[in-house]
């Protein structure tokens, strides 16, 4: 409530506009303009929206790994939001989760806890309070089981390095195959198939909560094999406030990493649990997590 007041005070302030007309506007060529419409939002993603994809500017940080930006606005508190994106060969990388659970179901782990050897960190999955939602695999020891939900897949990686993400209709399956090496479960999923937004996350749904806005944290599979990852940020007042838990509903991240050209996407912990390292360069969130996923230089 605190948060939301100094919000609110800025508006009336005049430092916030706080617009209501739906719309997701791009920073492009000096100008704002507009790609999305959340009264006739895309029900499929057939590739990447040129008017968002060809507005990054990538630069590398390392064999396999870009670093790109975007900035965003939209409706109330998605005024202004940042957009950090990595962009990640997999053939030259290598995933590693982390357990960050202590005694009495303490969470352990943030970006801080990556060593200098790491490229990319970030929390991943959801957490409970007793631990990690869901199917949860480190170096192949199965640590938690398959957790309910139609929206909730699993990020996968077999025992010869190669990701995956897996619908929730496919784990009881992908489960009893064997050759997993990491897993962990999360929700809710923003694309799927080939690019389909999920039912779930159309307009009129009423099954999860379509119209919070919060900090968002994603990861998704390219259609040329390579994975993308998207954190926002909130850039109100000059960056100043950019801890604050704000930006993009559900949908709107669903069609952010749509127009990036992603088939598959998954939301990641967002809100005050939301971090990422890439490189040197870092955004750190405000709590403690209960799984990092790590990504180093493949050995292969």
């Amino acid at each position: 409530m605190i948060l939301r007041g100094v919000l609110a005070t800025l508006a009336v302030l005049g430092a916030v506009p706080f617009v209501g007309d739906g719309a997701l506007r791009v920073w492009r060529d000096d100008r704002w303009v507009p790609w999305f419409q959340a009264d006739s939002a895309p029900t499929h993603w057939s590739g990447p929206l040129p008017t968002v994809a060809d507005g990054v500017v990538w630069t590398p940080v390392a064999e396999g790994i870009e670093l790109g930006r975007l900035r965003l606005s939209g409706s109330g508190e998605a005024w202004r939001v940042g957009v950090v994106l990595a962009r990640i060969d997999p053939r030259v990388v290598r995933w590693r989760l982390v357990w960050g659970m202590g005694e009495g179901d303490r969470k352990t782990w943030t970006i801080d806890r990556a060593d200098s050897g790491v490229r990319i960190a970030l929390n991943a999955g959801m957490f409970t309070g007793g631990g990690p939602f869901g199917w949860t695999v480190i170096d192949g020891e199965e640590r938690g089981v398959v957790g309910s939900g139609a929206l909730a897949p699993a990020f996968v990686v077999d025992s010869a390095g190669d990701a995956s993400l897996v619908p929730a209709e496919s784990l009881w399956i992908r489960t009893h195959q064997g050759k997993v090496a990491l897993a962990f479960q999360s929700y809710p999923e923003l694309l799927h198939g080939e690019g389909d937004v999920p039912p779930m996350l159309r307009a009129g749904a009423i099954a999860i909560d379509l119209t919070h806005r919060d900090a968002r944290l994603a990861i998704g599979q390219l259609r040329d094999g390579k994975w993308l990852i998207a954190l926002t940020r909130f850039e109100g007042a000059g960056g100043a406030l950019s801890f604050l838990p704000f930006g993009l509903t559900v949908p709107e991240m669903a069609a952010l990493m749509g127009a990036l050209g992603c088939r598959r996407a998954v939301s990641l912990d967002g809100g005050v649990s939301a971090q990422l390292r890439v490189g040197t360069e870092r955004w750190p969130g405000l709590r403690k997590v209960a799984l990092g996923l790590e990504i180093v230089r493949s050995e292969r």
